[in-house]
C-alpha cells in the first residue's frame, strides 16, 4: 500500500499545501482522493507535545496537495458516537 510506503511517491512533489484539508482546486474532500502518502517518517512536536505529520493526497481533478494531520477534521463516524 503506497500510503505507508517508507519512500515518497514522485507524485508529491509539487503538491501544494491546503489550509482547509480539502484539494484547493476543486474543493474534493480528502476521502475522495485517488491516492494518499503518509509523511510518518519526519514528525514535527506540535503544543502540549503532541506529534503531527504531513498528509498527500492526489485528487481525482490531479491536484496533489497536503495538510498537517492534526487539521484533519473530525469524522464523521466520532459525531455518531457523540450522539
Amino acid at each position: 500500500m503506497e500510503a505507508f510506503s517508507p519512500t515518497p511517491p514522485q507524485w508529491i512533489e509539487n503538491a501544494v499545501h491546503s489550509l482547509d484539508f480539502h484539494c484547493p482546486r476543486c474543493g474534493n474532500e480528502a476521502k475522495k482522493a485517488k491516492r494518499v502518502w503518509l509523511n510518518r517518517r519526519a514528525p514535527v512536536i506540535g503544543e502540549n507535545y503532541e506529534r503531527k505529520w504531513q498528509e498527500f493526497y492526489q485528487c481525482e481533478c490531479g491536484e496533489a496537495w497536503w495538510s498537517w494531520s492534526n487539521d484533519r477534521p473530525p469524522s464523521e463516524l466520532a459525531k455518531r458516537e457523540d450522539q
